[in-house]
């Protein structure tokens, strides 16, 4: 589940990145979920 939602923000970000639609905020939310993905990488705990 963390790495579908990891996966759709880098895609959106790649496009609004390249597009330069709503950037602000996809940068926002990518940064959020690699830091709960490192958060949960180093903590060990599986999410269902």
């Amino acid at each position: 589940m963390l790495y579908t939602i990891v996966s759709v923000l880098f895609v959106l970000w790649l496009i609004g990145f390249l597009l330069h639609v709503g950037g602000g905020l996809i940068h926002i939310l990518l940064v959020a979920a690699v830091i709960v993905f490192i958060v949960q990488l180093v903590t060990g705990r599986r999410v269902a």
